[in-house]
């Protein structure tokens, strides 16, 4: 059995207090984690377990994230010399951007495809970051993960997803995620 790796990251701090998103890797690890198929289970890093994380990102068959080229990997680059763009990934935003020509956010995704919404926001997470709300940002970290799997497999399984265009429009969006 193949092992597909999904994940998804929070941070320590927001764009606006690294200087803008062109510094994503100075933003720092609060927490991932880490569904894989193989075992069935949910792994959680915190900072400190970042190397964990980059050996099970390695292990994996396939990673699978949302927007995780551009943004997860650059916030733990700085924890790895291994070049995490070598990891078979498919970036779920990736081919939804070259369809459609623009990004849709994973909450619009879901909510059009799934009828589910995220619990929270990164901007939310950053501040139960700075109360020391750790496990209020593992339980959405985790939800995070928990959609972009069934996002995932309704794409893998039918072929599109949706979203609700600007004028209240469901949209379908052709995906090519078979396995």
């Amino acid at each position: 059995m193949k092992d597909i790796v999904y994940f998804d990251i929070e941070t320590q701090k927001s764009a606006d207090e690294v200087g803008g998103w062109s510094n994503i890797r100075l933003m720092r690890l609060a927490v991932a984690v880490a569904y894989s198929t193989q075992n069935g289970e949910y792994s959680v890093y915190l900072e400190k377990d970042a190397p964990g994380l980059v050996n099970q990102l390695k292990e994996a068959d396939l990673v699978v994230g949302f927007n995780v080229k551009r943004f997860d990997y650059t916030v733990i680059t700085p924890y790895t010399d291994f070049p995490l763009d070598k990891l078979p990934t498919l970036d779920m935003l990736e081919g939804i951007y070259r369809t459609l020509g623009f990004r849709v956010s994973l909450d619009k995704l879901a909510s059009a495809t799934l009828s589910e919404k995220k619990l929270a926001d990164g901007l939310q997470s950053v501040r139960w970051y700075k109360q020391g709300k750790i496990d209020k940002i593992i339980e959405y970290c985790q939800k995070d993960v928990e959609i972009t799997k069934r996002l995932h497999e309704y794409g893998c399984e039918r072929g599109f997803v949706y979203f609700i265009g600007r004028r209240g429009v469901k949209r379908r969006i052709p995906v090519n995620w078979k396995l």
